[in-house]
């Protein structure tokens, strides 16, 4: 057994331990408990083997003080959003005490930046929290996680949560005015973030009204509305309490928003002014518009009609004031007017009709909508008839004639033809074709027949007809027999063939002959005069630099005592023109030869 001051102790594979070592006189405690604990890891057996492995398994399995805990993670983590208004909540089944949660957040646009503190929602004790000031951009991608905390001890990060606030949020509720005023109720509905600084509906003119109002009564029965933002509900009991709310809706994103709180208002005795003008009515053909309205009894007064550019209702604002006056519905006294001055097709118009009698009194109707390509009626179209061999031809002129061209390009017209024999004695089957032009064809006509028609104007687009024109008819003419219509045909084919082709076929004729007689001639010239010169047979149509003529010569000969030699001493040349001299021909050019031997055998003898 080795002695305590050999320092050296026995391994634990060789079966002793080693007894410990007393400590020695003059050890402070400090020394004296490290001794203690060497010891005791000493006779521990594999004691040197956990001294080695045991700093690797606490860094491979970290214990709680580590920062790890039992603690479950939040779950179900969503967000909900009214408005700019954002609520954080999760789902929590932990039974810990003293647990906090909070939550980090990270935008898309910025995941180089990591994941950061969500304000508002730090260490928070319940299972929501309000964010609505961390989130400013309403249009990105934001990304959400939560954990637990209790003491020193955090769980696990929920899963992300990847929300866009302009997607998840709702429309809140619109505010809510009333005001009881003769026997109707009087309604102004203010935007859901109206005077708010921060909104995320950036567009207020693009909010749709949706008013529900019902009877303060056990049987009440709820009735709805779309309304402006200023407006008036009518037609309502005198002296009956009506409740109200209204909603805010965008069609254009399919979202319906919240409804405002109930407001109640009693109606009051209606008072019915005989001076004011009632059912007002609008009629408008081929896009000339009038206004009518009845009077009541037999008061005498002067009316005014005024217009209201449609889109000043969707104002968040008091239109009263923007009412004008129709040029020449001015102080009138009809019952009507025409207001087509001021109407185009852009837009919508509301009219109404103010009543005077005297200086101080007047009444304003009820006003009307006027959406023009709507309220417009289409007329019936002109028809015009024509005839060529056996064709029908429909001439159609459009609804308010060819000048109007709202009525051409706005409405995509399109004409419904009718066409019959119009025969007493049998009953014929009408006939229908629809064309997209104002000019149509009826093929097949038999002869000495009356034939009707009649048209009606049909836009598809605005569902719209006009009503049929009135009924044309024509008569063909006697009809002709078949051979003898085939006969005529065929000569006055042949009679154009003869007057085309003869005065060809001369001129073709006359430049074929020309053309051979330059290039081709067909006479030869004769054979005393064909070698001299070598000069070709010049053409009388063809153009030379110098005029051709004849040579001639005249051989004078003697003869000498000492024989019969002949002596050629001298050459006369003349020259003629051939047009002094002529033509020659071959029996010319013998006899002169002739003529010429005898000469000088004369001479010889």
């Amino acid at each position: 057994m080795a002695e305590p001051g050999d320092g050296a102790a026995a391994e634990p594979g060789d079966g002793a331990a080693a007894e410990p070592e007393e400590p020695r006189e003059g050890w402070t405690e400090e020394l004296r408990g490290r001794w203690m604990a060497e010891q005791r890891r000493l006779w521990v057996p594999g004691g040197r083997w956990l001294a080695a492995v045991l700093p690797l398994l606490l860094v491979a399995a970290p214990l709680p003080c580590a920062g790890q805990s039992s603690l479950q993670s939040p779950e179900n983590v969503r967000v909900c959003a009214v408005n700019t208004n954002f609520t954080l909540s999760w789902d929590y089944t932990g039974n810990d005490p003293n647990v906090t949660f909070s939550a980090e957040f990270q935008l898309s646009e910025l995941k180089d930046r990591g994941w950061r503190e969500l304000p508002g929602c730090q260490a928070v004790a319940g299972t929501e929290c309000d964010i609505s000031s961390a989130i400013s951009e309403y249009y990105d991608a934001h990304y959400v996680r939560v954990r637990a905390r209790a003491g020193h001890a955090v769980s696990a990060w929920s899963g992300v949560l990847e929300m866009v606030p302009d997607l998840i949020a709702q429309i809140g509720p619109p505010g809510l005015e009333l005001q009881s005023t003769n026997g109707a109720i009087k309604i102004k509905v203010s935007p859901p973030e109206a005077n708010q600084m921060k909104k995320i509906w950036i567009n207020d003119l693009s909010f749709k009204y949706n008013l529900v109002f019902w009877e303060n009564s056990s049987h009440a029965q709820l009735q709805s509305k779309n309304i402006f933002p200023v407006d008036t509900i009518d037609d309502l009991a005198p002296d009956t309490t009506y409740c109200f709310k209204v909603q805010a809706n965008l069609p254009m994103e399919a979202k319906e928003g919240f409804f405002s709180p109930i407001s109640c208002v009693k109606t009051t005795q209606k008072v019915n002014d005989l001076l004011c003008a009632t059912n007002l009515s609008v009629l408008a053909l081929n896009m000339k518009f009038h206004l009518l309205w009845n009077k009541q009894g037999r008061q005498q007064g002067s009316y005014n009609v005024q217009y209201l550019f449609g889109f000043m209702k969707d104002l968040n604002e008091d239109y009263s004031g923007k009412w004008l006056s129709v040029p020449g519905c001015e102080n009138i006294s009809s019952t009507w007017c025409n207001f087509t001055s001021i109407i185009t097709t852009t837009g919508f118009y509301y009219l109404r009709v103010q009543a005077r009698e005297g200086h101080n009194k007047s009444c304003f109707s009820r006003d009307v909508k006027v959406d023009p390509l709507k309220t417009n009626g289409i007329g019936p179209p002109g028809v015009r008839l024509d005839l060529s061999d056996t064709l029908l031809h429909i001439l159609i002129s459009p609804p308010g004639g060819a000048e109007n061209e709202v009525m051409n390009g706005h409405y995509d017209l399109s004409y419904r033809i009718l066409y019959w024999k119009n025969i007493s004695n049998e009953e014929e089957e009408v006939k229908q074709k629809e064309v997209k032009q104002t000019i149509a064809t009826v093929p097949g006509l038999s002869p000495s027949t009356l034939y009707c028609v009649k048209v009606q104007a049909v836009s598809k687009p605005y569902n719209k007809s006009s009503a049929y024109s009135q009924q044309e008819c024509i008569q063909t003419p006697a009809g002709t027999s078949l051979p003898l219509i085939i006969f005529g045909i065929f000569m006055g084919a042949l009679l154009v063939v003869l007057l085309v082709a003869t005065p060809l076929v001369f001129v073709l004729y006359q430049a074929y002959s020309k053309i051979k007689y330059v290039f081709f001639p067909s006479c030869q010239p004769p054979l005393n005069i064909e070698g001299f010169g070598a000069q070709l047979f010049s053409s009388p149509y063809l153009s030379t630099a110098e005029e051709a003529v004849e040579s001639c010569c005249v051989i004078e000969s003697m003869i000498t005592e000492e024989g019969n030699q002949i002596d050629f001493t001298d050459y006369n040349h003349s020259k003629q023109s051939s047009r002094d001299s002529g033509n020659y021909s071959n029996d010319d050019n013998t006899s002169g030869s002739k003529g010429s031997k005898e000469t000088l055998e004369k001479e010889m003898v």
